[in-house]
């Protein structure tokens, strides 16, 4: 007897997740793991659960579906669903399993299972496939950022972000007046954010060039960048690093 895909299901809709569950019933070896009405909480029952395939819907209030797999430590396959086919061309680029397009039918959701069954079988290529899409949705075009508060999930606005450091081997990002934890190393960070906004000013700090407020003289070449967040955090701006930031902000 075959081992149960186990499903997770993520749909704001109470009848679309009825309806997929209905469905997955009638199709031999797949176990609903459990279901979910929004994005944070799907985040917390992949983190709970460890489902094989999540069946996820794109457009949801609060936490969208690209966002949700942008917060996953460990992201397992992901199918996505919704309503909007201009959504399709962008799910493909994060390389999803599959992408149904609402009113899901019993024949396409059998054939994004059955792809889905494929790759948890071939193990090179289920590793292949998850790696690709955790990289391609980390590097995507990003507005919000997904941190930890505690437990939480919480999305913060670019814009709110004042500057962003290594601790020990976490990574924090500060606002005006909060520090979250974020799951991102700084290389990963430094990639997908704009350069032209957001400047590595050191091995372990980025800085949010819109909240600098002085860069002071220090030693050896060096600076310090003081930003305007409630503690008047001081960053060490490294002397091969001078360069760069100059030529953004001459002074």
């Amino acid at each position: 007897m075959k081992t149960p895909m186990r499903v997770l299901v993520v749909d704001d809709e109470e009848l679309a997740r009825v309806r997929i569950k209905e469905l997955l019933a009638d199709i031999p070896d797949v176990e609903v793991a459990g279901e979910a009405e929004n994005g944070l909480r799907a985040v917390d029952l992949v983190g709970e659960l460890g489902p094989d395939v999540v069946i996820l819907d794109i457009q949801m209030p609060g936490m969208d579906g690209f966002e949700v797999v942008e917060a996953l430590a460990h992201v397992p396959l992901v199918i996505f669903a919704t309503a909007f086919d201009e959504y399709a061309i962008k799910a493909f680029e994060v390389n999803s399993v599959d992408y149904l397009l609402k009113p899901i039918s019993r024949e396409r959701l059998g054939e994004a299972i059955e792809r889905a069954r494929s790759l948890l079988d071939d193990t090179p290529q289920l590793d292949d496939q998850m790696a690709r899409l955790a990289g391609l949705i980390r590097s995507r075009d990003v507005r919000r950022l997904p941190v930890m508060k505690g437990k939480k999930i919480v999305l913060v606005d670019l814009d709110d972000i004042v500057w962003i450091g290594v601790e020990g081997e976490l990574v924090f990002v500060h606002t005006a007046s909060e520090r979250y934890m974020m799951n991102a190393t700084m290389a990963e960070l430094e990639s997908r954010l704009d350069p032209r906004v957001f400047f590595r000013s050191h091995r372990s700090s980025i800085v949010n060039l819109n909240h600098v407020k002085e860069i002071v003289p220090w030693f050896s070449g060096k600076y310090k960048i003081v930003v305007d967040d409630e503690q008047k955090s001081e960053l060490v701006l490294s002397r091969a690093r001078v360069k760069g930031l100059r030529e953004i902000l001459p002074w």
